[in-house]
């Protein structure tokens, strides 16, 4: 009686560990995701002020000449 009881509080157990492992790759998956989102929201806002300073180099060029 003492294995089977052992088989069953160890399976449990296993089953626990991969619940809470579960749990933490779910929260750092959610990290990461929100990381990227504000990577790419100061990319695309460095994209624009490149935009920006680009076409004032444009003008700036055209004036020039």
């Amino acid at each position: 009686m003492f294995w089977p009881m052992l088989a069953i509080a160890l399976g449990f157990l296993g089953i626990a560990v991969l619940g809470v492992l579960g749990i933490r790759v779910f929260l750092e998956a959610q990290r990461l995701g929100r990381q990227v989102a504000a990577t790419t929201e100061r990319i695309n806002h460095a994209a624009e002020d490149l935009e920006k300073a680009a076409m004032n180099l444009a003008r700036t060029g055209e004036a020039l000449r």
